[in-house]
């Protein structure tokens, strides 16, 4: 049987399928319908400082392959995650990797250090790059912004530690090289595109808050081009995210040079696609010949 034993830096999963951070809510709304045993980790929603109401409805919109969300991070805030929601998360039989987003790099600091006390987290996400909220994607603009993000994170924060990057930059190697650079484990690629949805017979957006994030297959392409520049410039490893709904999808990104990938809006329509994609995950890996998840990543021939 291949192994599916995939290594991030220090974090270690038993396989490459994650859950991304605001498609899953916190676990227990899936408990029903999804084995949380078959998935190689779940990343909860984005939980901020203080509580967060979000944006003004419509926040959700579909697309031509795809959706548009402009949620705003709404949550309850960190002290009620670690409270009401992190207990639950503990006792589920896959790594829990929390997700944290900050209006200014001192927030980032502060609540790394305090979630960092927490037991049962196997990692942290630090959301560097959320296109709905005012400043939400400067720290993942400039690769110095990012390098004291994480750097500040590094010093107060044991756990493994991701940076969640945009892909609305020029170039993001030299911004998932700063991640690298200050302690980052990993970098996930890719957070949404900024687009927009317009009714066009009352000359108004579709979105409250106007412009959202685009995620869905329409993005797959991008983000596997993404992906592919970061994994084979930057010595640290990538995880792939963008469209991915299918096994060839895992597939492809794993070839790509992702390590792992994280499962976003097929979420929304079908819950149990993630468990499904780790079921067919050994197929794949004896279809392409190969022992290992390991083995078959960055193997793409330019």
């Amino acid at each position: 049987m291949p192994s599916l034993a995939v290594t991030l830096g220090r974090l270690q999963l038993k396989n490459p399928i994650l859950v991304a951070s605001g498609t899953f809510g916190y676990a227990r709304e899936m408990a029903g319908l999804v084995d949380f045993s078959k998935l190689g980790g779940v990343i909860p929603k984005t939980v901020t400082q203080t509580p967060r109401i979000g944006n003004q409805p419509p926040r959700t919109v579909e697309t031509p392959s795809g959706m548009l969300n402009a949620i705003g991070l709404d949550n309850d805030g960190i002290d009620h995650f670690i409270a009401h929601h992190l207990p639950y998360l503990r006792t589920l039989p896959t790594a829990i990797i929390a997700n944290i987003a900050g209006k200014a790099a001192d927030e980032f600091v502060v609540m790394a250090e305090k979630i960092g006390r927490e037991a049962g987290l196997a990692g942290l996400e630090l959301n560097l790059s959320c296109p709905n909220v005012s400043g939400g994607v400067d720290f993942a603009t400039d690769p110095e912004v990012t390098r004291r993000v994480v750097a500040g994170v590094r010093k107060v924060c044991p756990l493994p530690l991701i940076a969640k990057l945009t892909p609305n930059v020029t170039n993001i190697v030299p911004i998932a090289q700063a991640a690298a650079d200050a302690g980052a484990d990993a970098v996930s690629l890719v957070n949404t595109f900024v687009g927009i949805a317009i009714d066009w017979r009352n000359r108004k957006p579709v979105l409250g808050n106007v412009t959202g994030g685009l995620s869905g297959p329409a993005i797959k392409p991008l983000a596997l081009r993404l992906v592919w520049q970061v994994a084979k410039n930057v010595g640290i490893p990538v995880i792939g995210i963008g469209g991915i709904a299918t096994i060839d999808d895992v597939m492809e990104f794993l070839v790509a040079g992702a390590s792992a990938v994280q499962i976003g809006t097929a979420n929304f329509y079908n819950p149990q696609g993630a468990m499904l994609l780790a079921e067919q995950l050994t197929g794949a890996l004896a279809q392409g010949r190969v022992e290992s998840v390991q083995e078959i990543v960055g193997t793409l021939q330019v």
